[in-house]
């Protein structure tokens, strides 16, 4: 207590006194007991008031110890399963988690992980995914700036994501090996690369890539059957522990159109434990026309790159690139003229555009002619200054020309136009607004049109290169921004009659994978439609098995998904409640089980990524060194916090409550000798 706040509250109380002695005994003749009472009521009465308003405070110091984080992160997948070393990895757990000398020196946090961090009430390895990677990320994040070393607890055997073994750590990682580590002699068909499409009458390449395990040389042959079980596809192979891997491309004529499955298969070698790995599956879309899209611009500039790339990502479409004076062709071969940089030299190209009614995209920048298209009348203009502004996207929910969900487009770089104010003078949806700054101002960035069998967007900005990288940064792929301008050009290149009701989905699925459909709903007037009932009814062509699921809507999409399916060949049939409107579709789900592929933990790597974070690898067997080393670890320390805090010396209410009593008390008396 401060010797300041001492000499208010002995300032108070000589007040306090002196008022309640200037009330009952200055000046008073005939003085009572009644008048000590009454100065004791009226004294205390002051002096808590004054201690009311005073208000006395006391610092305190609080110590507060923060011990390190242990975090446990323990594969849930279905590999440990097939292993057999589910009730080592619960063993394990529970001795870390119960350990005294352990949660004495650390915080333990228990995490469980697929293709996913999460945290469960228990294991039930039942994962059909493995992603080292993502967990140790995610682990990373929850405890930044923290010490939190991390116990990893894993066969070693990643189906999709980053390889973890370069995966970057703030934490030093401790990787515990479950599984069998023995090297067995194993084939292994280690991956698939076939394109999505295909056109009638075409060769596709397949290129395969195969793996070997093993001391001795062996010989194995691959094939690839159709949908028929014909082997359309067949090599005799040669392996040894020095080559033991190979690459195949197989050229395959589409013969058929539709969507063509296929299935490969390595053949057996003596001393092999796991033939699972031996056969894969792959599909293949024929078809049989090809979308060809004329991009005609006034000068060089990396977006011409960035189209043609997002829009070659699909194989059935083909992007012609010409500078505006070298084009000689007719604009009528192309279902879709893309015009980048219009200025008066496109003259010609949109007199023909306009009488035509030719589908179009048309990217405006800073070296647009504005004054020209103005001139034009296409249905937009600008009145715009000699100025460059950049401009950021917003995403527009309500876009409901077809689905398209936000890939982080405010997230992206700014476009480059001219400034002035957009004037959209014909019926439009717009899909991205124009930030400026931090500040939506509701002008369109990108807009859509339907008008009299002619469709049209504008992308009032040029720069969209720097959005297929920086999409590339965020997701390790392109996959993100090729779909968005591949969504965007299927729109506009397609002459057919729109759908009410569109489906998405793949057309192969493994086993026990998540088999997910998205469905796009309109009303008479292509709206979305959000009020509608959604069903799909699944059929297996084999059993003849059938089964409905409703959608749930989810933004402007109506979204379901099935899993553990059993393997086989697919039908569905997606209805709209009500109404008379439905979509066919098939697809098929393989027997292959991604996480029953490996024959062996992999040791190799685990020790890999201890190496890179500092820590060390252990094998199932081994606790009690992974303990000593936790608990001796002197870089595992626990940090103490000092904090200091102001504490009321008071609670007000009580204060409150004992000066109405006081004054209360002295009235009533004072009234009963009749001093009022």
């Amino acid at each position: 207590m401060s010797s300041i706040l001492i000499i208010y509250l002995f300032a108070a109380l000589l007040l306090s006194f002196a008022i309640g002695y200037f009330q009952y005994f200055y000046s008073v003749k005939n003085k009572t007991v009644v008048n000590y009472v009454l100065l004791v009521l009226r004294s205390l009465g002051f002096f808590m008031l004054f201690v009311l308003l005073i208000n006395p405070k006391i610092k305190t110091t609080e110590i507060d110890n923060v011990k390190p984080v242990l975090s446990i992160l323990i594969d849930n997948s279905k590999s440990i399963a097939y292993f057999k070393d589910t009730s080592s990895v619960n063993s394990f757990v529970n001795q870390l988690q119960n350990d005294n000398l352990l949660n004495d020196k650390f915080t333990i946090k228990t995490y469980y992980f697929d293709d996913d961090l999460s945290i469960r009430d228990s294991l039930n390895f039942l994962g059909n995914n493995t992603n080292i990677s993502k967990a140790i990320t995610q682990a990373n994040s929850l405890y930044d700036n923290e010490i939190a070393p991390i116990v990893l607890l894993s066969d070693g055997n990643q189906t999709v994501g980053n390889d973890y073994s370069f995966t970057n750590s703030n934490q030093p990682i401790y990787p515990v090996v479950f599984g069998d580590t023995t090297v067995y002699t194993d084939l292994k068909i280690n991956q698939i690369n076939v394109n999505k499409y295909s056109y009638l009458n075409n060769k596709f390449p397949v290129e395969v890539l195969l793996n070997y395990e093993g001391n001795e040389s062996v010989t194995s042959k691959f094939k690839i059957f159709n949908k028929s079980n014909n082997v359309v596809f067949s090599k005799q192979l040669r392996f040894s522990a020095t080559e033991n891997s190979k690459s195949l491309t197989a050229n395959l004529t589409s013969l058929q159109e539709g969507v063509q499955y296929y299935r490969t298969s390595l053949q057996k070698v003596e001393g092999e434990k796991n033939i699972k790995n031996n056969v894969k599956n792959f599909s293949i879309e024929v078809i049989d026309e090809q979308t060809k899209i004329l991009l005609l611009s006034s000068v060089l500039h990396p977006d011409i790159g960035a189209f043609k790339k997002a829009i070659e990502s699909n194989k059935q479409r083909k992007v012609d690139v010409f500078l505006i004076d070298n084009f000689k062709k007719e604009i009528n071969d192309y279902q879709l003229v893309i015009l980048f940089e219009v200025n008066k030299k496109f003259k010609n190209i949109i007199d023909a555009v306009k009488s035509t009614k030719s589908n179009y995209l048309l990217v405006s920048g800073v070296n647009t002619d504005w004054n020209f298209i103005n001139q034009n009348e296409l249905g937009f203009r600008k009145n715009f200054i000699n100025q460059t502004e950049s401009y950021n996207a917003d995403y527009n929910s309500a876009f409901q020309t077809y689905y398209q969900k936000d890939i982080g487009f405010s997230q992206f770089p700014p476009l480059q136009d001219q400034f002035g104010e957009i004037k959209i003078l014909k019926e439009h949806q717009t899909l991205l607004n124009q930030n400026i700054n931090g500040v939506s101002t509701q002008q369109p960035l990108l807009i859509t049109s339907e008008e009299n069998n002619q469709k049209t967007s504008v992308l009032f900005g040029q720069g969209i290169w720097k959005w297929r990288a920086n999409s590339f940064l965020s997701t390790n792929s392109f996959q993100d921004f090729d779909s968005f301008i591949g969504n965007l050009i299927q729109y506009l290149s397609s002459n057919k009659k729109r759908n009410r009701l569109d489906v998405q989905a793949e057309k192969l699925f493994t086993a026990n994978s998540n088999v997910v459909f998205n469905a796009f709903y309109t009303d008479k007037n292509y709206k979305f439609d959000n009020r509608a009932s959604l069903e799909i009814l699944i059929t297996n062509i084999e059993s003849k098995e059938t089964f409905a699921l409703p959608f749930s809507l989810d933004n402007n999409n109506y979204k379901t998904s099935i899993q553990n399916l059993p393997s086989g060949s697919y039908t569905y049939k997606v209805t709209v409640l009500g109404q008379n409107i439905n979509r066919y579709g098939s697809f098929k789900i393989t027997d292959f089980e991604i996480e029953a592929q490996f024959t062996r933990a992999n040791a190799e790597k685990l020790q890999q990524l201890a190496n890179k974070t500092k820590g060390k690898h252990y094998h199932k067997n081994e606790f009690e060194n992974l303990k000593q080393e936790l608990l001796g670890n002197s870089s595992y320390y626990t940090i103490q916090n000092v904090k200091l805090k102001e504490k009321n010396l008071i609670d007000w209410k009580w204060i409150l409550f004992l000066i109405v009593a006081l004054f209360s008390a002295e009235w009533f008396i004072r009234k009963y000798y009749g001093k009022i």
